[in-house]
Order: structure tokens, then sequence, then C-alpha cells
């Protein structure tokens, strides 16, 4: 049943009501009379007055007002008096949140809200309630210290940040993120798409792979390096971060929070710091050529000469001396051209550009095989030129020069012991390019077990006691810094094709 106490006529039991009721409000209940002579009246101040104002009941009188005013913090004072004459003339509620110092609690914030009622005697009464929200407005205060902290680390910073929420698909993008676009710098709510639509097209992939694994929980977080449009048609490197902090019961995401950092600027300084490796790394490929080219060519060289003196001393015709002598100058002229060129490569050394010359291709064969007469084995040697006169390549002479000879002195040195050695050079034309194919009888590769390193530094593929795994890897890089390519067919037991396609064509 439902007890109407306005209707109950037993007006002790609807005292005692409020009695209990007030005695279990925290609030401070009260009726407050502002008479036609200014003066108070407070016919109803519950008891919990003594908590709010360190008052008892008996000071809410009149004579006592301004001891009740003094508790109020002085700064807050007149702002309270304003409110309260402005609530009582316009016959408003009366809703205003002011400080009081207490003796025994210090400062604590309150909150009146009530409500004013005009009597026909002039008398104007307030009914209303008084709250302590000085917890509540710590909070408050903390909360604004936080935010505007946070505010002026994000204006203070290069960062963006981005923050997604999935179940509406909206994302939040701070100015700065705008600002790294180059765009209107004010916060904005929009689509993830505006994002993903000025990703770079090289780098969406990574971008939506590396996402969808923070997503999965593969990864603990997502970082992401990738090039966005701005206005202004140019493309900035972005560092991309974010972390999903609300996922439902099925581990989905919900919500994600993340920055954008301009990284444009390092970048940059990146890939400068990449050219410049990849400078050095060409200036000590060409050192490691040069000495090889020294080591090699040179070797040869001094070897011939060494073998035709060790002949003229041990002659006593004359005409066989001069024919030796003959051969001496021009192995003497060979060795004078090959100082040349080498010379011609310590002057670029630091340049990036090696010079290309077009050269004679069976002119400078002729030259190597000159230079393999010392070779011990050397009488046992075939040679098969089908090299049509007049064929000339662009490159660089030392390095044509190098290559010939490290092709052919390996065609010698890895030869099969149970046959006689032959070598075929052959050119042709493929794709249009010009070709050079150096083909032997020897020992040949196992291509299955050993071709993924064959070009490799320092790697050797038969106990060979003057194998160092050196020549192969020097020659195919080479070839290379002249634009040309180097591809090989072998078979164990029956020979190696090298092939040579140079840069230029059937035009050049």
């Amino acid at each position: 049943m439902v007890f109407d106490f306005l209707q109950n006529k037993n007006g002790q039991e609807v005292n005692d009501f409020y009695k209990k009721l007030f005695d279990e409000i925290p609030d401070l209940i009260f009726e407050f009379v502002i008479a036609p002579d200014n003066t108070y009246l407070f016919p109803l101040v519950s008891k919990s007055v003594t908590d709010f104002f360190d008052l008892s009941p008996n000071h809410f009188v009149d004579s006592d007002k301004f001891l009740v005013y003094d508790r109020i913090f002085e700064a807050d004072r007149l702002s309270f008096f304003q409110s309260l004459v402005q609530a009582k003339r316009n016959l408003t509620k009366w809703d205003f949140e002011f400080r009081v110092l207490l003796p025994v609690k210090g400062l604590r914030w309150l909150k009146v809200v009530a409500k004013p009622e005009s009597y026909p005697d002039g008398n104007i009464a307030f009914y209303g309630r008084i709250s302590d929200i000085t917890e509540l407005k710590e909070q408050e205060i903390k909360l604004k210290i936080s935010e505007e902290r946070f505010k002026f680390a994000l204006e203070a910073s290069t960062e963006g940040v981005w923050d997604w929420d999935l179940s509406t698909n909206n994302v939040f993008y701070s100015a700065q993120s705008m600002k790294i676009l180059e765009q209107e710098s004010l916060d904005i709510f929009d689509n993830p798409e505006r994002w993903d639509q000025i990703v770079h097209l090289d780098d969406l992939a990574k971008y939506y792979s590396e996402i969808q694994d923070h997503f999965a929980n593969i990864t603990p977080f997502y970082e992401n390096y990738h090039r966005v449009l701005t206005s202004s048609g140019k493309y900035k490197w972005i560092l991309d971060r974010g972390k999903v902090i609300e996922r439902d019961a099925s581990g989905k995401p919900l919500r994600v929070i993340g920055t954008h950092t301009d990284i444009s600027s390092q970048k940059e300084k990146e890939l400068e710091l990449i050219k410049t490796m990849e400078l050095y790394s060409q200036q000590n490929s060409r050192l490691l050529n040069f000495s090889h080219i020294v080591s090699h060519n040179l070797n040869s060289q001094a070897g011939n000469i060494k073998s035709i003196l060790d002949i003229i001393d041990a002659e006593d015709d004359l005409n066989s001396n001069k024919e030796m002598l003959s051969y001496l100058r021009t192995v003497s002229n060979d060795l004078n051209e090959t100082i040349v060129n080498l010379a011609q490569l310590v002057q670029i050394q630091s340049n990036s550009n090696i010079p290309i010359k077009s050269l004679e291709l069976n002119l400078y064969l002729n030259k190597t095989l000159d230079l393999i007469r010392n070779l011990k084995n050397q009488n046992q040697v075939t040679i098969v030129n089908e090299i049509p006169d007049g064929v000339y390549v662009d490159f660089n002479p030392a390095y044509l020069e190098s290559v010939l000879l490290n092709f052919t002195t390996n065609a010698i040195k890895y030869s099969n012991p149970n046959k006689s050695i032959v070598i075929k050079y052959s050119f042709s034309l493929e794709n249009g390019k010009k070709t050079l194919s150096i083909s032997d009888n020897g020992l040949g590769i196992d291509l299955k077990k050993y071709g993924n390193s064959l070009f490799g530094m320092y790697k050797t593929f038969h106990n060979h006691e003057a194998a160092r795994g050196l020549g192969l890897h020097i020659t195919k890089n080479q070839i290379e810094s002249m634009k040309g390519t180097v591809s090989v067919e072998s078979e164990v037991g029956h020979g190696t094709t090298f092939k040579i396609t140079f840069q230029d064509d059937l035009y050049d």
C-alpha cells in the first residue's frame, strides 16, 4: 500500500519522518527568508550545518549573518552576494559554487542550489540545499591542469595525436596532425579514409599489414614509417604509432589511439647517409678492383718478362735472342699500357664515374693470350677465337683486361687434368645487346650446390691451392660497374661457359 504523508493528519508522524529523512541526507537543507527590510530569517536549517560551516544552527540568525558571511572565502564573497541578489530580484534559481575557509576543516568547496518564492507579505523565501563538492572540485581542477599540460605538450611538440573509435569509424586528428599535412591547424573529427587516401602507393601494403598485425594481437603496438601527400603536393615521411586501448569480449578492437611524427628531416639525412655509404662502397669496390688488377695483371706481365730474360740468359744464339728481345718489347709495351690504364683509375678514385672507351675486343683478347704464355701448362692450351674482326665494346680498358685475364686463367687453373685444355671465345647479339661467351672443357661447377654463392667474396668451389675466392667476385663487380651483366652455365666434368652481356647494343 502507498502511504501519502500529505494526507496524513498525524502531524507527529510526518515530523518524525522528515526528521529521519533529514538526518540521512548529507547535504545542508535550509529555508532562508529575506524580509522586505532585508533582515534574514532561517526557519529551517538541518543539523549538518555544523559540518559545512563549523557553526551551530543557533548562529543562523540575522544578528550573526556576518559571522556566516565571513566564512566565505574572501575572493568569492562579492560574486556570492551578487548571485543571491540576482536570484532574489528575478525569482530565478539560485545555483552557485563558492569556497569557504573554516577554522577546523580549512578551505572547502560548496555548492548552493535553491528555488526562490515570493509571498504577499513581501518576504522572499529560498528553499534548497548546500552540497560539499570539495573532492569533485579537486578532481576537476586536477583534470583541467592535466588537460592544460597535455595541450601544452602537444602544442610544444611536433607530434600529432589521433584517436580512432572503430565502433563509429570516426577518427580525431589533432591540430598538429593537420599541420603536418600543411592544412589549417584545427582539431577535427573525420573518417580514417582521410589518411589512407594520402599514403604513398608504395607504402600502402605495409601500412595496412602492420596495423592489422596489431589488431590481431600479433604485435604489442603498431608502428609504421610511410609517406603522406601534403596540401602542397609534396610527400612527407611520417612515423605513425598506435595502440589498441579497448577491445570487446571477443578481442575485436574498439578504440585505438596514436601519434603522427614528421620525420622528413631525419629521413632525408638517412637517405643522404645511404648515398654516402653507397659512394664509399663503390670506391672500396674500385680499390679492390685496382688491387686485383695490380696483383693479377702485373704479376702475369712481370712473369712473362722474367721468362723471356731467363731464355735470353740461357741462349747463345744471337738470332734467337733478337726474337726474344722483340717479344720482350711487346710485353714491355703491354705492361706500359696497363700501367697507364691503372694510373687513370687512380686519378678517378674519388669520382663515381669510371672512364669508358670504345675498345676492340680482339685486340684486348690477344693481349690476354700473350700474358698467359708463362703459365706452366700453356703449351697444352688450345684457343678457339670466333670473335669477328672489328668488334668494339664500350668498357674501361683496365677492367676489360682484368675480366678477360681472370676468365682465361680460371679456365686454365681449373682444367681437367685428363683432358687437353680448350678455351673458346665467341661473340653474338642477344636481344640487341653485344654478348661475349668464354667456354672451357674444365672441371665444371655444381650450380645446384654453389649457384647462389658463385660470385660471392672468398667463395671457392675446388680444392686448388691457389684459389682465394676473389676473382669471380671482382670480375662480376667490374662488369656490373660498366652496367653489364654476367651469367654462367656449367656442368661438373664437362666445363663452364661465362656469358658477358655489355651495356652497348649493335648500334652503339
